[in-house]
C-alpha cells in the first residue's frame, strides 16, 4: 500500500487545500471598489478615515496580509505588524515578526508587546484591520500580569498541549491570563473602527476563540476558567506565578466601544470549506460521500472507532462510500511525548482497528501542514498498515501509547508530507470502503 494509497490521499489533500487557498478566497471577497472596502456582503467607507492599521497573526497571516495590503496600496496611509510561523520580507510600513507555535517563544512575546503599542496609537479616525488565523495564539502573546513570567507563560502552554482539552477550553484558558486574547488587543485601540477577517480553525459559530479571540468581545468569565482549573487539577498544573494571579484576576472586557462604523467580524474560511471541497471531489471519483462531523472534539481512539464503524455500516449496499469528518481530534498526552500530533495518533489506532481489513482505509491530515512537532501532515492507512510496521521492526502499540507515531509512518511510507500551508481550518478525516 506505501505507493499508490499515500500518493492518492497526498494528491487529494493537496487537490483540496488549493481549492481552500486563503489567497484565491480572499481575491474573490475583499476588494476596494468606489473608495468602499468590500468584504463579501459587507463594506466600509474608506472616505472615514485618515490612515489604517493592519495586524495579521497566525498560521494564514502574510497571505492574508498580502492581500490586504495590495488592496489598500492606494486607498489610505497604513502601518501595520504581521505575526506569522514563517519567514517574509514584509512590505513598506509593515514590519513582521516570526513568532512560534505551539508555545510561545521570545520573539513570540516581543510581537505581543509590538501589537498592543501599535493598536493604541488607533484614534476616532483609524480603521484598524485585525487578520487573525489559527496558530494565533501562541505566535503573539504577553502575560496579563507582570508578574508572569514568559518562561512560566510558556510552561503553562506546555502543558495545556498535553492536557486534552478541546480548543474552545484550550483558549478560555490562555484568554484569562493574556493581556491581548478575550478583547484586549480590540479595547487597546479605543474609538477606533475595528474589522475583524477571520480563517477559523475552531468549531462553527464560535468566532471569539479563533487565535483567543484578541479583537472580539469574550463572552466567558473568570468563574467559568475557575471551574474547568478544578476539573483539570488532576493532569493540568499552573506554574506557581499563574496560580496566584488567578486567585484576583479581573474579567476579560465586558464592553468594546464602537467606531465611525460598527465593529465587523466576517469569516473567509472554516472547516466547512474543507469538507465542501474534499466533497466534490470524491464525490467526481464515484464515492458516496457522507458528511459527519459529530465527533469533532472527541478522544482520538473514541473518533476513529465512531467513524470506522459509522463507514462499515455506510457500505452495506456493496458501492463505494466514504466518510468525510472535520474538526479536532483530543490526546491526552501522559509521560514524555515522542514525535507525532493528533492526526498521526488517530491514524495509528485507525490502523489498529481495521487491521487485516482488505475493504477500508483511513486518512488524517491537518490543513496547516504540519502535525504536532512532526515534519508531515498526517498519515494514510489500510489493514495492512499495522502488519506492514511490525514488519519494519516497529511496535505499533508500544508507538501508540508513547505518542511516537511519526517514525513508524516514515519507516513504512505512510506519512502525507505536505510542508507549511499558509493555511489553518482544522482537520480532515476521511474513511473509504471502495
Amino acid at each position: 500500500m506505501a505507493g499508490s494509497s499515500t500518493e492518492w490521499a497526498t494528491r487529494l489533500f493537496t487537490s483540496v487545500m488549493q481549492q481552500v487557498d486563503v489567497r484565491q478566497r480572499m481575491r474573490s471577497i475583499v476588494f476596494v471598489e468606489d473608495a468602499k472596502l468590500r468584504v463579501g456582503e459587507q463594506q466600509i467607507d474608506l472616505g472615514l478615515f485618515r490612515r489604517v492599521l493592519l495586524a495579521s497573526i497566525g498560521k494564514a497571516a502574510v497571505p492574508m496580509a498580502e492581500h490586504m495590503i495590495a488592496v489598500l496600496a492606494d486607498t489610505l496611509p497604513f502601518d501595520g505588524l504581521v505575526v506569522g510561523p514563517g519567514s517574509w520580507t514584509g512590505a513598506p510600513g509593515v514590519r513582521y515578526i516570526q513568532g512560534d507555535h505551539p508555545v510561545p517563544s521570545e520573539a513570540s512575546y516581543r510581537a505581543g508587546k509590538e501589537l498592543l503599542a501599535l493598536a493604541r496609537t488607533a484614534d476616532r479616525d483609524t480603521l484598524v484591520l485585525f487578520l487573525i488565523s489559527g496558530g494565533a495564539s501562541a505566535l503573539a502573546e504577553v502575560p496579563l500580569d507582570p508578574a508572569i513570567s514568559s518562561e512560566d507563560m510558556s510552561l503553562f502552554y506546555g502543558r495545556l498541549l498535553h492536557a486534552g482539552l478541546p480548543i474552545e477550553r484550550t483558549n478560555l484558558l490562555r484568554k484569562h491570563f493574556s493581556a491581548i486574547k478575550g478583547g484586549r488587543l480590540a479595547a487597546a485601540a479605543g474609538n477606533a473602527t475595528r474589522c475583524t477577517l477571520l480563517i477559523s480553525d475552531v468549531p462553527p459559530g464560535k468566532l471569539n476563540v479563533v487565535g483567543s479571540g484578541p479583537s472580539l468581545l469574550d463572552t466567558s468569565t473568570v468563574e467559568q476558567r475557575l471551574h474547568l482549573l478544578a476539573e483539570m487539577e488532576h493532569v493540568l498544573t499552573l506554574p506557581e506565578s499563574l496560580r496566584r494571579f488567578s486567585l484576583s484576576m479581573p474579567e476579560t472586557p465586558r464592553h468594546l466601544p464602537e467606531g465611525r462604523v460598527p465593529a465587523l467580524c466576517i469569516p473567509i474560511l472554516s472547516s466547512d470549506s474543507l469538507i465542501e471541497a474534499a466533497s466534490a471531489i470524491l464525490s467526481a471519483e464515484g464515492y458516496r460521500v457522507i458528511v459527519d462531523n459529530s465527533c469533532d472534539d472527541w478522544d482520538y481512539r473514541a473518533a476513529a472507532e465512531y467513524l470506522i464503524a459509522r463507514a462499515v455500516r455506510a457500505s452495506t449496499d456493496g458501492k463505494p462510500v466514504c466518510i468525510l469528518s472535520a474538526g479536532e481530534v483530543t490526546v491526552a498526552v501522559q509521560g514524555e511525548a515522542g514525535l507525532g500530533g493528533r492526526n498521526l495518533q488517530w491514524a495509528l489506532e485507525a490502523a489498529r482497528l481495521i487491521k487485516g481489513r482488505k475493504d477500508c482505509s483511513a486518512m488524517s491530515v491537518g490543513s496547516d501542514g504540519i502535525d504536532g512537532n512532526s515534519p508531515v501532515a498526517g498519515a494514510v492507512v489500510d489493514g495492512s498498515s499495522w502488519r506492514r510496521a511490525l514488519a519494519a521492526g516497529f511496535d505499533p502499540q508500544r508507538a501508540l501509547d508513547t505518542f511516537n507515531a511519526y517514525p513508524l509512518f516514515a519507516a513504512i511510507g505512510d506519512s502525507i508530507r505536505f510542508g507549511h500551508s499558509g493555511n489553518n481550518i482544522r482537520d480532515l478525516r476521511v474513511v473509504t470502503i471502495p
